[in-house]
Protein backbone atom coordinates (compact mmCIF):
# COMPACT_ATOMS: atom_id res chain seq x y z
CA UNK A 1 0.00 0.00 0.00
CA UNK A 2 1.06 3.96 -0.90
CA UNK A 3 1.24 5.87 2.02
CA UNK A 4 2.00 9.17 -0.35
CA UNK A 5 -1.07 11.73 0.51
CA UNK A 6 -2.85 12.93 -1.67
CA UNK A 7 -4.10 16.09 -2.55
CA UNK A 8 -6.17 19.02 -4.19
CA UNK A 9 -4.45 21.95 -5.61
CA UNK A 10 -4.42 25.09 -3.79
CA UNK A 11 -7.28 27.84 -5.19
CA UNK A 12 -5.87 30.35 -6.41
CA UNK A 13 -2.79 28.98 -7.18
CA UNK A 14 -0.58 28.15 -10.43
CA UNK A 15 1.67 25.24 -10.93
CA UNK A 16 5.39 26.97 -11.91
CA UNK A 17 7.06 25.60 -15.22
CA UNK A 18 8.44 22.61 -15.74
CA UNK A 19 12.05 23.54 -16.01
CA UNK A 20 11.97 26.05 -12.93
CA UNK A 21 10.91 23.62 -10.52
CA UNK A 22 13.71 21.34 -12.08
CA UNK A 23 16.12 23.82 -12.26
CA UNK A 24 15.28 25.14 -8.53
CA UNK A 25 16.06 21.64 -6.65
CA UNK A 26 18.87 20.36 -8.98
CA UNK A 27 21.24 23.58 -9.52
CA UNK A 28 21.52 23.61 -5.44
CA UNK A 29 22.16 19.69 -5.72
CA UNK A 30 24.28 19.96 -8.68
CA UNK A 31 26.03 22.58 -6.39
CA UNK A 32 26.12 20.96 -3.13
CA UNK A 33 27.20 17.49 -4.78
CA UNK A 34 30.05 19.78 -6.68
CA UNK A 35 31.88 20.35 -4.05
CA UNK A 36 31.46 17.28 -1.95
CA UNK A 37 32.80 15.53 -5.65
CA UNK A 38 35.92 18.08 -6.20
CA UNK A 39 36.85 17.54 -2.40
CA UNK A 40 37.42 13.36 -3.22
CA UNK A 41 38.80 14.29 -6.82
CA UNK A 42 41.66 16.25 -5.53
CA UNK A 43 42.06 13.75 -2.69
CA UNK A 44 45.72 13.22 -3.40
CA UNK A 45 46.72 17.31 -3.79
CA UNK A 46 45.17 17.99 -0.71
CA UNK A 47 46.63 14.98 1.68
CA UNK A 48 49.89 16.45 0.50
CA UNK A 49 49.10 20.09 1.20
CA UNK A 50 46.67 19.41 4.66
CA UNK A 51 47.67 16.24 6.26
CA UNK A 52 51.57 15.54 5.14
CA UNK A 53 53.32 12.51 6.46
CA UNK A 54 56.25 10.30 5.19
CA UNK A 55 53.96 7.52 4.70
CA UNK A 56 52.12 8.49 1.30
CA UNK A 57 49.40 6.11 1.63
CA UNK A 58 49.12 7.05 5.26
CA UNK A 59 48.37 10.55 4.08
CA UNK A 60 45.83 9.46 1.49
CA UNK A 61 44.00 7.50 4.22
CA UNK A 62 43.88 10.62 6.24
CA UNK A 63 42.27 12.72 3.70
CA UNK A 64 39.60 10.01 2.63
CA UNK A 65 39.58 9.68 6.29
CA UNK A 66 38.46 13.26 6.84
CA UNK A 67 35.94 12.94 3.73
CA UNK A 68 33.79 9.73 5.72
CA UNK A 69 34.25 11.70 9.16
CA UNK A 70 32.25 15.24 7.50
CA UNK A 71 29.56 12.48 6.99
CA UNK A 72 29.00 11.58 10.71
CA UNK A 73 27.04 15.40 10.44
CA UNK A 74 25.03 14.09 7.78
CA UNK A 75 22.31 12.51 10.04
CA UNK A 76 22.37 15.44 12.34
CA UNK A 77 21.60 17.52 9.55
CA UNK A 78 18.48 14.94 8.54
CA UNK A 79 16.81 15.34 11.15
CA UNK A 80 17.44 19.17 11.79
CA UNK A 81 16.75 20.18 8.46
CA UNK A 82 14.26 17.14 7.36
CA UNK A 83 12.04 17.49 10.79
CA UNK A 84 11.88 21.77 9.44
CA UNK A 85 11.19 21.36 6.13
CA UNK A 86 8.28 18.69 7.68
CA UNK A 87 7.28 21.61 9.83
CA UNK A 88 8.09 25.01 7.64
CA UNK A 89 8.25 23.54 4.29
CA UNK A 90 10.61 22.73 1.55
CA UNK A 91 11.47 25.79 -0.01
CA UNK A 92 12.72 27.54 3.55
CA UNK A 93 15.51 24.43 3.92
CA UNK A 94 16.41 24.33 0.63
CA UNK A 95 17.51 27.97 0.59
CA UNK A 96 18.93 27.01 4.20
CA UNK A 97 21.11 24.35 3.24
CA UNK A 98 22.04 26.12 -0.01
CA UNK A 99 23.99 29.17 2.34
CA UNK A 100 25.64 26.25 4.88
CA UNK A 101 26.99 24.60 1.62
CA UNK A 102 28.57 27.86 0.52
CA UNK A 103 29.98 29.06 3.78
CA UNK A 104 31.65 25.15 4.04
CA UNK A 105 33.19 25.89 0.40
CA UNK A 106 34.08 29.38 1.01
CA UNK A 107 36.64 27.97 3.89
CA UNK A 108 37.66 25.31 2.07
CA UNK A 109 38.35 27.87 -0.95
CA UNK A 110 40.53 30.07 1.04
CA UNK A 111 41.92 27.82 4.17
CA UNK A 112 45.92 28.47 4.53
CA UNK A 113 47.86 25.21 3.74
CA UNK A 114 50.15 22.96 6.56
CA UNK A 115 53.26 24.56 5.83
CA UNK A 116 51.57 28.38 6.37
CA UNK A 117 49.65 27.88 9.46
CA UNK A 118 50.28 23.98 10.76
CA UNK A 119 47.25 21.78 12.29
CA UNK A 120 44.78 24.50 11.99
CA UNK A 121 45.02 23.77 8.36
CA UNK A 122 43.72 20.22 8.72
CA UNK A 123 41.31 21.29 11.43
CA UNK A 124 39.53 23.97 9.39
CA UNK A 125 39.71 21.81 6.60
CA UNK A 126 37.66 19.49 9.04
CA UNK A 127 35.29 21.71 10.14
CA UNK A 128 34.57 22.88 7.05
CA UNK A 129 33.35 19.61 5.35
CA UNK A 130 31.38 18.79 8.74
CA UNK A 131 29.60 22.16 7.65
CA UNK A 132 29.06 20.79 4.21
CA UNK A 133 28.15 17.42 5.14
CA UNK A 134 25.42 19.13 7.66
CA UNK A 135 23.95 20.83 4.67
CA UNK A 136 24.03 18.02 2.45
CA UNK A 137 22.12 16.08 5.16
CA UNK A 138 19.02 18.01 4.65
CA UNK A 139 19.48 18.47 1.10
CA UNK A 140 18.18 15.22 -0.56
CA UNK A 141 15.30 14.90 1.49
CA UNK A 142 13.99 18.43 0.70
CA UNK A 143 14.77 18.57 -2.88
CA UNK A 144 13.63 15.27 -3.56
CA UNK A 145 10.26 16.10 -1.93
CA UNK A 146 9.99 19.09 -4.02
CA UNK A 147 10.82 17.75 -6.89
CA UNK A 148 8.05 14.60 -5.96
CA UNK A 149 5.56 16.85 -4.88
CA UNK A 150 4.60 19.28 -7.31
CA UNK A 151 3.99 16.30 -9.91
CA UNK A 152 3.04 13.12 -8.07
CA UNK A 153 1.86 11.81 -11.00
CA UNK A 154 4.97 11.63 -12.89
CA UNK A 155 7.42 11.49 -9.26
CA UNK A 156 9.72 9.38 -10.58
CA UNK A 157 10.55 11.64 -13.33
CA UNK A 158 10.86 14.79 -11.54
CA UNK A 159 12.60 13.28 -8.49
CA UNK A 160 15.08 11.32 -10.80
CA UNK A 161 16.43 14.81 -12.01
CA UNK A 162 18.31 14.43 -8.19
CA UNK A 163 20.36 11.81 -10.05
CA UNK A 164 21.00 13.67 -12.77
CA UNK A 165 21.99 16.77 -11.17
CA UNK A 166 24.38 14.51 -9.58
CA UNK A 167 25.59 13.20 -13.26
CA UNK A 168 26.14 16.84 -13.66
CA UNK A 169 27.95 17.42 -10.77
CA UNK A 170 30.63 14.62 -12.23
CA UNK A 171 30.69 15.39 -15.65
CA UNK A 172 31.42 19.32 -13.99
CA UNK A 173 34.02 17.88 -11.19
CA UNK A 174 35.78 15.39 -13.63
CA UNK A 175 36.31 17.97 -16.23
CA UNK A 176 38.08 20.42 -13.84
CA UNK A 177 40.27 17.37 -12.99
CA UNK A 178 41.01 16.51 -16.54
CA UNK A 179 41.85 20.24 -17.42
CA UNK A 180 43.58 21.13 -14.74
CA UNK A 181 46.06 18.52 -14.72
CA UNK A 182 46.39 18.60 -17.93
CA UNK A 183 46.91 22.42 -18.69
CA UNK A 184 48.60 23.00 -14.92
CA UNK A 185 51.97 21.83 -13.81
CA UNK A 186 52.13 19.77 -10.39
CA UNK A 187 53.83 22.78 -8.40
CA UNK A 188 50.81 24.90 -9.98
CA UNK A 189 48.46 22.52 -8.91
CA UNK A 190 49.35 22.28 -5.72
CA UNK A 191 50.40 26.30 -5.38
CA UNK A 192 46.84 27.33 -6.55
CA UNK A 193 45.12 24.84 -8.93
CA UNK A 194 43.32 22.81 -6.84
CA UNK A 195 41.45 26.16 -5.41
CA UNK A 196 39.58 26.96 -8.73
CA UNK A 197 36.90 24.45 -8.60
CA UNK A 198 35.98 25.45 -5.27
CA UNK A 199 35.79 28.67 -6.26
CA UNK A 200 33.99 28.13 -9.21
CA UNK A 201 31.47 26.52 -6.63
CA UNK A 202 31.27 30.00 -5.09
CA UNK A 203 30.25 31.66 -8.36
CA UNK A 204 27.21 29.27 -9.09
CA UNK A 205 25.82 29.49 -5.42
CA UNK A 206 24.50 33.09 -5.72
CA UNK A 207 22.67 31.33 -8.48
CA UNK A 208 21.20 28.70 -6.91
CA UNK A 209 20.18 31.14 -3.99
CA UNK A 210 18.08 33.46 -5.92
CA UNK A 211 16.22 30.80 -7.66
CA UNK A 212 15.23 28.81 -4.51
CA UNK A 213 13.81 32.16 -3.01
CA UNK A 214 11.85 32.72 -6.20
CA UNK A 215 9.75 29.26 -6.22
CA UNK A 216 6.10 28.06 -5.01
CA UNK A 217 6.18 25.55 -1.47
CA UNK A 218 4.85 22.61 -3.17
CA UNK A 219 0.58 21.94 -3.27
CA UNK A 220 0.86 18.72 -2.23
CA UNK A 221 2.55 20.31 1.37
CA UNK A 222 0.36 23.07 1.20
CA UNK A 223 -2.39 20.60 1.06
CA UNK A 224 -1.60 18.45 3.94
CA UNK A 225 -2.12 18.39 7.47
CA UNK A 226 1.01 19.12 9.11
CA UNK A 227 2.52 17.09 12.42
CA UNK A 228 4.37 18.39 15.44
CA UNK A 229 6.83 15.39 15.83
CA UNK A 230 7.63 14.32 12.35
CA UNK A 231 10.76 12.32 13.58
CA UNK A 232 9.20 10.49 16.45
CA UNK A 233 6.56 9.50 13.79
CA UNK A 234 9.48 8.20 11.48
CA UNK A 235 10.70 6.54 14.78
CA UNK A 236 7.44 4.59 15.66
CA UNK A 237 4.89 4.16 12.90
CA UNK A 238 7.11 4.06 10.20
CA UNK A 239 9.90 2.40 11.63
CA UNK A 240 10.06 -0.52 9.23
CA UNK A 241 9.91 2.21 6.00
CA UNK A 242 12.56 3.48 7.34
CA UNK A 243 15.04 0.32 7.78
CA UNK A 244 13.73 -0.91 4.29
CA UNK A 245 14.67 2.33 2.71
CA UNK A 246 18.12 2.82 4.06
CA UNK A 247 18.79 -0.72 3.04
CA UNK A 248 17.42 0.12 -0.63
CA UNK A 249 19.91 3.02 -0.31
CA UNK A 250 23.22 1.34 0.27
CA UNK A 251 23.78 0.12 -3.58
CA UNK A 252 23.17 3.60 -4.73
CA UNK A 253 25.60 5.31 -2.37
CA UNK A 254 28.36 2.82 -2.56
CA UNK A 255 27.90 2.71 -6.17
CA UNK A 256 28.16 6.53 -6.53
CA UNK A 257 31.25 7.18 -4.38
CA UNK A 258 33.10 4.17 -6.30
CA UNK A 259 32.64 6.42 -9.24
CA UNK A 260 34.15 9.41 -6.97
CA UNK A 261 37.23 7.72 -6.15
CA UNK A 262 37.64 6.02 -9.39
CA UNK A 263 40.49 8.88 -10.42
CA UNK A 264 41.97 8.05 -7.90
CA UNK A 265 42.33 4.44 -7.75
CA UNK A 266 43.23 4.45 -11.91
CA UNK A 267 45.95 6.57 -10.94
CA UNK A 268 47.68 5.07 -7.51
CA UNK A 269 46.79 1.63 -8.44
CA UNK A 270 46.74 1.39 -12.86
CA UNK A 271 49.61 4.08 -13.35
CA UNK A 272 47.01 6.27 -15.54
CA UNK A 273 48.07 9.81 -15.74
CA UNK A 274 45.79 11.56 -13.77
CA UNK A 275 43.88 13.77 -16.99
CA UNK A 276 42.97 10.35 -18.75
CA UNK A 277 41.54 8.94 -15.35
CA UNK A 278 39.42 12.16 -14.67
CA UNK A 279 38.24 12.10 -18.71
CA UNK A 280 37.17 8.85 -18.45
CA UNK A 281 35.17 9.50 -15.41
CA UNK A 282 33.74 12.28 -17.03
CA UNK A 283 32.16 10.12 -19.38
CA UNK A 284 30.15 8.33 -16.16
CA UNK A 285 28.45 11.69 -15.53
CA UNK A 286 27.32 12.02 -19.01
CA UNK A 287 25.35 8.99 -19.05
CA UNK A 288 24.18 9.66 -15.34
CA UNK A 289 22.73 12.70 -16.75
CA UNK A 290 21.36 11.68 -20.07
CA UNK A 291 19.61 8.25 -18.63
CA UNK A 292 18.77 8.54 -15.21
CA UNK A 293 15.24 11.12 -16.06
CA UNK A 294 14.63 7.85 -18.76
CA UNK A 295 14.77 5.60 -15.79
CA UNK A 296 12.70 7.60 -13.54
CA UNK A 297 9.94 8.28 -16.66
CA UNK A 298 9.72 4.15 -17.25
CA UNK A 299 9.67 4.23 -13.09
CA UNK A 300 6.65 5.89 -13.73
CA UNK A 301 4.86 3.71 -16.03
CA UNK A 302 5.90 0.64 -15.18
CA UNK A 303 7.13 0.65 -10.98
CA UNK A 304 10.19 1.52 -9.20
CA UNK A 305 11.65 -2.28 -7.69
CA UNK A 306 11.56 -3.76 -11.42
CA UNK A 307 14.06 -2.03 -12.69
CA UNK A 308 16.20 -1.26 -9.92
CA UNK A 309 16.51 -5.12 -9.24
CA UNK A 310 17.24 -5.62 -12.81
CA UNK A 311 20.36 -3.31 -12.56
CA UNK A 312 21.44 -4.73 -8.59
CA UNK A 313 21.25 -8.13 -10.14
CA UNK A 314 23.95 -7.46 -13.41
CA UNK A 315 25.80 -4.83 -10.36
CA UNK A 316 26.23 -8.28 -8.83
CA UNK A 317 26.95 -9.91 -11.85
CA UNK A 318 29.49 -7.68 -13.58
CA UNK A 319 31.02 -5.76 -11.08
CA UNK A 320 34.12 -8.50 -11.04
CA UNK A 321 34.36 -9.06 -14.52
CA UNK A 322 34.83 -5.28 -15.22
CA UNK A 323 37.08 -4.69 -12.52
CA UNK A 324 39.43 -7.64 -13.42
CA UNK A 325 39.29 -6.24 -17.38
CA UNK A 326 40.47 -2.83 -15.96
CA UNK A 327 43.58 -4.36 -13.97
CA UNK A 328 44.60 -6.57 -16.80
CA UNK A 329 44.16 -4.07 -19.28
CA UNK A 330 45.06 -0.47 -17.64
CA UNK A 331 44.26 1.77 -19.86
CA UNK A 332 42.48 5.07 -21.06
CA UNK A 333 40.08 2.91 -23.35
CA UNK A 334 39.25 0.75 -21.25
CA UNK A 335 38.75 2.71 -18.70
CA UNK A 336 36.10 4.37 -20.62
CA UNK A 337 34.20 0.87 -21.19
CA UNK A 338 34.17 0.41 -17.65
CA UNK A 339 32.80 3.66 -16.49
CA UNK A 340 30.22 3.69 -19.38
CA UNK A 341 28.98 0.02 -18.20
CA UNK A 342 29.15 1.72 -14.39
CA UNK A 343 26.97 5.03 -15.42
CA UNK A 344 24.37 2.93 -16.73
CA UNK A 345 24.08 0.73 -14.04
CA UNK A 346 24.03 3.42 -12.02
CA UNK A 347 21.44 5.40 -13.68
CA UNK A 348 19.44 2.36 -13.69
CA UNK A 349 19.11 1.61 -10.22
CA UNK A 350 19.63 5.59 -8.76
CA UNK A 351 17.28 7.06 -11.17
CA UNK A 352 14.31 4.90 -10.06
CA UNK A 353 15.53 5.39 -5.89
CA UNK A 354 14.74 9.02 -5.04
CA UNK A 355 10.31 8.06 -6.47
CA UNK A 356 10.65 5.11 -4.32
CA UNK A 357 11.68 6.62 -1.00
CA UNK A 358 9.12 9.38 -1.80
CA UNK A 359 6.86 6.54 -1.93
CA UNK A 360 7.74 4.68 1.21
CA UNK A 361 6.92 7.95 3.52
CA UNK A 362 3.60 9.85 3.95
CA UNK A 363 3.79 13.87 3.79
CA UNK A 364 3.79 14.62 6.65
CA UNK A 365 7.20 13.57 7.97
CA UNK A 366 8.22 12.26 4.16
CA UNK A 367 11.40 14.92 4.13
CA UNK A 368 12.64 13.57 7.37
CA UNK A 369 12.04 9.89 6.73
CA UNK A 370 14.04 10.18 3.41
CA UNK A 371 16.64 12.25 4.68
CA UNK A 372 17.18 10.09 7.40
CA UNK A 373 17.00 6.84 5.62
CA UNK A 374 19.57 8.38 2.81
CA UNK A 375 21.75 9.61 4.81
CA UNK A 376 22.41 7.21 7.57
CA UNK A 377 22.91 4.65 4.52
CA UNK A 378 25.33 7.34 2.74
CA UNK A 379 27.36 7.93 6.47
CA UNK A 380 27.75 4.08 7.20
CA UNK A 381 28.10 3.30 3.58
CA UNK A 382 29.29 5.67 1.14
CA UNK A 383 30.85 8.31 3.01
CA UNK A 384 33.58 6.05 3.97
CA UNK A 385 33.57 3.82 1.17
CA UNK A 386 36.91 5.37 0.09
CA UNK A 387 38.95 4.74 2.92
CA UNK A 388 37.13 1.16 2.88
CA UNK A 389 38.14 0.31 -0.79
CA UNK A 390 42.00 1.54 0.24
CA UNK A 391 42.10 -0.65 3.21
CA UNK A 392 40.44 -3.28 1.27
CA UNK A 393 43.26 -2.97 -1.25
CA UNK A 394 46.12 -2.71 1.23
CA UNK A 395 44.62 -5.54 3.42
CA UNK A 396 44.41 -7.77 0.68
CA UNK A 397 46.84 -6.64 -1.89
CA UNK A 398 44.59 -7.22 -4.48
CA UNK A 399 43.36 -4.31 -6.74
CA UNK A 400 39.82 -6.49 -7.64
CA UNK A 401 39.23 -5.05 -3.76
CA UNK A 402 36.54 -2.49 -4.39
CA UNK A 403 34.37 -4.87 -6.55
CA UNK A 404 34.18 -7.14 -3.57
CA UNK A 405 32.77 -3.96 -1.32
CA UNK A 406 29.80 -3.43 -3.85
CA UNK A 407 29.04 -6.80 -4.68
CA UNK A 408 28.31 -6.48 -0.74
CA UNK A 409 26.14 -3.39 -1.35
CA UNK A 410 24.25 -4.73 -3.94
CA UNK A 411 23.22 -7.95 -2.01
CA UNK A 412 21.85 -5.56 0.80
CA UNK A 413 19.77 -3.71 -1.55
CA UNK A 414 18.54 -6.62 -3.00
CA UNK A 415 17.09 -7.86 0.02
CA UNK A 416 15.55 -4.61 1.08
CA UNK A 417 13.87 -4.29 -2.61
CA UNK A 418 12.33 -7.72 -2.45
CA UNK A 419 11.12 -7.13 1.56
CA UNK A 420 9.57 -3.60 0.12
CA UNK A 421 7.61 -5.29 -2.73
CA UNK A 422 6.58 -8.02 -0.38
CA UNK A 423 6.08 -6.56 3.03
CA UNK A 424 4.88 -3.39 1.55
CA UNK A 425 3.25 -4.04 -1.84
CA UNK A 426 5.28 -1.07 -3.34
CA UNK A 427 6.20 -1.83 -6.98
Amino acid sequence: MNTATTFQPVAGRTSPPAWRIIAAASIGNALEWFDLVVYGFFAVTIARLFFPSDNESMSLLLTLGTFGVSFFMRPLGAVVLGVYADRVGRRATLTLSIMLMMLGTLLIAIMPTYATIGIWAPIGIVAARMIQGFSAGGEFGSATAFLAEHTPNRRGFFASWQVASQGLTTLLAAGFGAGLNEWLTPDQMESWGWRIPFLFGLLIGPVAYYIRTRINETPEFLASERTETPLADTFTTHRLRLVLAIGTVVLGTVSTYLVLYMPTFAVKQLGIPPAAAFAATLVTGVVQFICAPMVGHWSDRHGRTGVMVTAAVLFLVLIYPLFALLAASPTFGTMIVVQIIIGILLSGYFGALPALLTDLFPTQSRTTGMSLSYNIAVTIFGGFAPFIIVWLIAVSGNKLAPSFYLIFAALISLASLFAVRKRLGLR
